[in-house]
């Protein structure tokens, strides 16, 4: 299991980059172009859960320094070994909600219990968890350690994101475009024994803050860089490259000047 690295005032580690959600290989050869480290899909549901188009992307990243994430928004067991044996992905993501509409933490048991069932059958495969932290200015207290510790054995990667208790997709935390607490943030990461990426809101404008604030592994960004409708409201599954180009390049920024 891949560990934290330490970090001294002489030596600051790179700042991986992730950009969600890409969904064919055009996208993904663009962003990995404009510097991205890490790239993620979703697929939507497990009756179509077979995209070749996906897979596409996902070879895109083969060969390179890039590692590929998958999002299944499901979990039956059955299906969920048959599309990692058809996609192979660097990283599984799993981002379901794992507290109540009240911000209360549910049975974690079974959802632990599939993580160890999938780096049992597939150990080359890693593991990404979400965590969720209330949203910045809520007063609603998530209990994000808790959960954390819950998971930290079963995990190879944590990825914070932001609960609101009603979030876009029904079950799943994240696509909110709003950011989370940073100050719960920065605790995760000084308590995790693995890698913490922050996601939740982050765009060109804020990243660097963010990435200041909390001193992650990693930063990720979906909503805020994503291509606008003529409404200028978020087109999922559509990047915008200049925002994404200056995304990577703020982290980069921030990462000097830590």
């Amino acid at each position: 299991m891949r560990r934290s690295r330490q970090v001294t005032n002489d030596q600051v580690p790179r700042i991986e980059v992730q950009i969600y959600e890409i969904q064919n290989p055009r996208e993904a050869e663009a962003v990995i172009e404009l510097g991205v480290d890490r790239i993620g899909s979703v697929i939507l549901s497990e009756e179509d859960w077979k995209m070749p188009v996906i897979r596409e992307a996902i070879d895109v990243s083969r060969g390179t320094h890039v590692k590929h994430s998958l999002i299944p928004l499901f979990n039956t067991k059955g299906i969920l070994s048959n599309a990692i044996e058809y996609y192979r992905p660097d990283i599984i993501h799993f981002c379901e909600r794992l507290t109540d509409d009240e911000g209360h933490i549910v049975l974690l048991e079974a959802f632990v219990d599939l993580q160890i069932w999938i780096k049992e059958r597939f150990p080359e495969v890693e593991i990404m968890r979400s965590v969720p932290i209330a949203a910045t200015g809520n007063n609603e207290m998530i209990p994000t350690i808790e959960i954390a510790e819950s998971f930290e054995a079963a995990s190879d990667y944590f990825l914070i994101d932001t609960w609101f208790g009603k979030e876009p997709v029904e079950g799943y935390i994240g696509i909110t475009g709003h950011t989370c607490d940073w100050a719960v943030a920065r605790r995760l990461v000084e308590s995790s024994a693995i890698p913490v990426i922050l996601a939740g809101g982050l765009s060109p404008e804020n990243v660097y803050d963010g990435v200041t604030a909390v001193r992650p592994f990693g930063a990720d960004s979906c909503t805020r860089t994503n291509a606008l409708n003529s409404d200028g409201k978020p087109v999922r599954f559509k990047k915008d490259p200049a925002r994404v180009k200056t995304f990577v390049e703020e982290v980069r920024r921030a990462e000097k000047n830590l």
